[in-house]
């Protein structure tokens, strides 16, 4: 279906159906990756938590990046977990500007599932619709679903490089990142030669909504963009954000999954510094 957002009331009137959603919570954030506690604090009914670190990703060295992605089998396994079935449609949420969600979604979608929808809003939304949430932790079925990765493009590291030369790398990350003046996270400041600067945070607006993809369009074009388009960010995470509101202005990105912590882990690849590409 691509990239498709449901509001919180379609999702409560879903909730209600014959044949519900399978409701994933990805709570997660840089500073508080384990959102178990926030989860069952208070979360949308029959949601299940997802842990972004341990189910969406893989655990390699530094030179593969913070977050590559987990094994196929255990991705397969840990989905069964959430009790998803071949068939089933699934809204994932979060409370972080649906980055989390976006990177289940981005998972989801490229593994073959065929309606996989975003929380328009988040949970911020869903608790501003007046609806209701639940505490606890909900322990769904097991599912059967099979997965199958590989319906999405990729970037590996040395497409990566080779891509500005013949079309447009863009790093989502904050600016002070992408021109080098500070690094909180990675081995070295600065972007990747040859990278454009498109901030995947001025996606949304005010309220954390996705603009509408007239407005995604024109952010992209006004860069001058030609050609096959990839997207990085710091780990992978907030690039699938992205690839998420490019698919919505029309475009079909690549991920670079690795991103800069791959790349700033690989002292023999370039780096730039300052506000050009």
């Amino acid at each position: 279906m691509g990239a498709e957002l449901i509001t919180p009331a379609e999702l409560s009137r879903s909730l209600r159906s014959e044949r519900p959603p399978v409701v994933l919570d990805i709570r997660w954030r840089l500073d508080a990756p384990d959102g178990r506690d926030a989860y069952r604090a208070g979360h949308i009914p029959g949601a299940v938590y997802v842990s972004l670190d341990d189910e969406l990703a893989g655990h390699g060295g530094p030179t593969a990046g913070r977050h590559p992605l987990p094994d196929p089998a255990d991705f397969e396994a840990a989905a069964r977990g959430w009790g998803l079935n071949d068939g089933d449609a699934v809204v994932v949420y979060d409370d972080w500007q649906s980055f989390g969600a976006a990177r289940a979604w981005w998972m989801l979608t490229d593994a073959g599932v065929a309606d996989v929808r975003l929380l328009e809003g988040g949970l911020a939304a869903w608790r501003s619709a007046g609806l209701p949430l639940e505490a606890g932790a909900f322990e769904p079925r097991r599912g059967t679903v099979t997965l199958h990765p590989g319906h999405l493009p990729q970037l590996t590291i040395d497409e990566a490089a080779a891509l500005p030369a013949r079309g447009a790398l863009l790093d989502v990350r904050a600016g002070e990142r992408y021109r080098g003046e500070t690094e909180p996270i990675d081995p070295q400041a600065g972007h990747i030669p040859g990278a454009l600067h498109l901030p995947t945070t001025e996606s949304l607006d005010a309220d954390g909504r996705f603009l509408p993809g007239d407005a995604l369009r024109a952010r992209v074009e006004a860069l001058g963009v030609d050609g096959p388009v990839g997207v990085y960010c710091g780990s992978g995470v907030s690039a699938a954000h992205a690839v998420f509101a490019l698919q919505r202005a029309g475009l079909d990105p690549a991920l670079y999954v690795g991103s800069w912590s791959q790349w700033s882990n690989h002292p023999d690849r370039p780096v730039a510094t300052g506000a050009q590409p």
